[in-house]
């Protein structure tokens, strides 16, 4: 894979599945009694634990892979099922409990601080976008690839901010129907990724028959 294409797959793949919009209306809901400024400073903090998150995860994975044995294909078949769930419940508009539960929104509303969790584990760095990573990362190929992956997560957490900045600023202006349209177009963009890389451990499968 090329550099340019490398570069736009993760991207591409990183954003979807991390997914900040459809994170916007629970991100509000939890934070009903909060100023502007005190709302900003969740989202900074949650995207720099995202950020540490994605990272630590990503070139820790091939180790972890070696420690319990696990084969890239089979990671990659059910990390492409978790990337998979994430994507039918965004067609349907609907935040997924892979990324987070009732539950864990539910306590965000109680929570005086909800910076780190919810917000930034698991809602922004699941379970999904953590596969994703890893995923991502075995698929660089050179040095440039890795640092183009390390580039995109940098990239992705600083758009991340800049939406949900965005929200805690204009929170009324956001329209629930541009939402639910941009997520269920982002949810099929993932799916179509979950079923390729889904595709790519079968061919290696193959090859190794």
């Amino acid at each position: 894979m090329s550099l340019a294409a490398y570069i736009f797959l993760a991207a591409s793949s990183l954003f979807v599945i991390v997914d900040p919009l459809a994170a916007v209306p629970t991100f509000i809901a939890m934070t009903p009694n909060d100023s502007p400024a005190e709302r900003t400073r969740m989202a900074k903090i949650a995207c720099l634990v995202m950020t540490g998150v994605l990272l630590s995860f990503g070139f820790a994975g091939q180790w972890i892979f070696k420690v319990l044995g696990i084969t890239l294909p089979a990671f990659q078949i059910a990390a492409s099922i978790t990337l998979l769930l994430v994507a039918l419940d965004m067609l349907r508009a609907q935040r997924s409990r892979v990324q987070e539960t009732t539950e864990e929104a539910a306590a965000g509303t109680e929570k005086t601080d909800i910076a780190v969790t919810p917000l930034a584990i698991p809602m922004l760095s699941g379970p999904g976008a953590i596969s994703t990573v890893i995923l991502l990362q075995s698929q660089a190929v050179t040095v440039w690839h890795s640092v183009a992956l390390i580039g995109c997560i940098l990239l992705v957490s600083l758009v991340s901010y800049g939406i949900l900045r965005m929200a805690a600023h204009g929170a009324k202006r956001l329209s629930p129907i541009a939402l639910r349209i941009s997520t269920r177009i982002m949810g099929l963009l993932l799916a179509s990724i979950a079923v390729q890389f889904m595709l790519n451990a079968i061919k290696v499968i193959k090859a190794t028959w």
